[in-house]
């Protein structure tokens, strides 16, 4: 039984994955908290960190923000925007510069410079075009190869979700579980770790595909594909066969992109430790 919600949001000028990994790391001491690590990347403007703070509320939830920031007005703003929210905060880069700039008597240059730029500048180009390759069920890749297999329903937000998890650098496959209709073979062949479902409010997912459906001038309602009592139906057939996977499931109803990115890859990375424990 998980105990009370604890949101870590880490807040990062490059992808994140440095605090990213203390942040799991440190929650693993808080093994009686529901923790949820969400991602704010590639912050480098004040605007944007202020949008990115603004947007935390800490009166809904516990939360800490772990930022890896080098320039230092914006790690300066980091401290000040969380204080004046009253939000708990580490920054993660300044005892390691400290201790660095002791060692060597020079100041650190401030240049955001991601640890292996030219290897995460291609990796993220690949994933990126991995995730197009990839997309809705249509497989140029062996499913093997795919970093991340997101399964759901049509319109439970698969595709924006995969291109945006290949932007951060991971190779993301989607397949559309379809009712009636059996999944390909390959995705029982994947390791399990790597597959997250997702869902939706059937109400949502009901007003999602009619808008769809009046943008494309489609005739599908009359397949079923707009009718409640069908995607209910769906709905159920769907998270049978998430089960039979024994996927987690993420309903991505109010869920922001950036925050469904930062669960999927959390889970994906925490099953996979506990199945090769690397």
């Amino acid at each position: 039984m998980s105990g009370p919600p604890l949101e870590l949001h880490v807040v990062a000028d490059s992808t994140g994955d440095t605090a990213a990994r203390v942040a799991r790391a440190s929650a693993a001491q808080y093994a009686t908290y529901d923790v949820r690590i969400i991602r704010h990347p590639r912050v480098t403007s004040a605007e944007g960190l202020r949008a990115v703070i603004r947007n935390l509320d800490p009166t809904r939830h516990r939360m800490a923000v772990f930022s890896t920031v080098v320039d230092d007005e914006l790690r300066a703003l980091v401290a000040q925007l969380c204080a004046e929210r009253g939000i708990a905060h580490a920054d993660l880069l300044d005892p390691a510069l400290s201790a660095l700039q002791a060692a060597t008597g020079a100041a650190p240059e401030r240049v955001i410079r991601p640890v292996g730029v030219g290897e995460d500048y291609f990796k993220r180009i690949q994933a990126m075009e991995f995730a197009i390759a990839n997309d809705d069920g249509h497989l140029t890749n062996p499913l093997t190869q795919a970093d991340i297999v997101l399964i759901g329903v049509s319109r439970s937000g698969k595709t924006p979700l995969s291109m945006y998890l290949g932007y951060l650098g991971y190779r993301t496959a989607n397949i559309p579980l379809v009712r009636g209709i059996d999944p390909p073979d390959e995705l029982f062949r994947v390791d399990r770790w790597k597959i997250v479902g997702l869902t939706l409010d059937p109400e949502r997912l009901k007003e999602i595909r009619q808008k769809r459906v009046r943008a494309l001038g489609s005739l599908r309602q009359s397949d079923g594909y707009t009718e409640l009592v069908r995607i209910y139906d769906e709905l159920d057939e769907v998270g049978a066969i998430q089960r039979r996977l024994g996927c987690p499931v993420i309903d991505t109803t109010a869920l922001a992109l950036e925050e469904a990115a930062g669960r999927v890859i959390e889970i994906v990375d925490r099953r996979r430790e506990a199945a090769t424990g690397s």
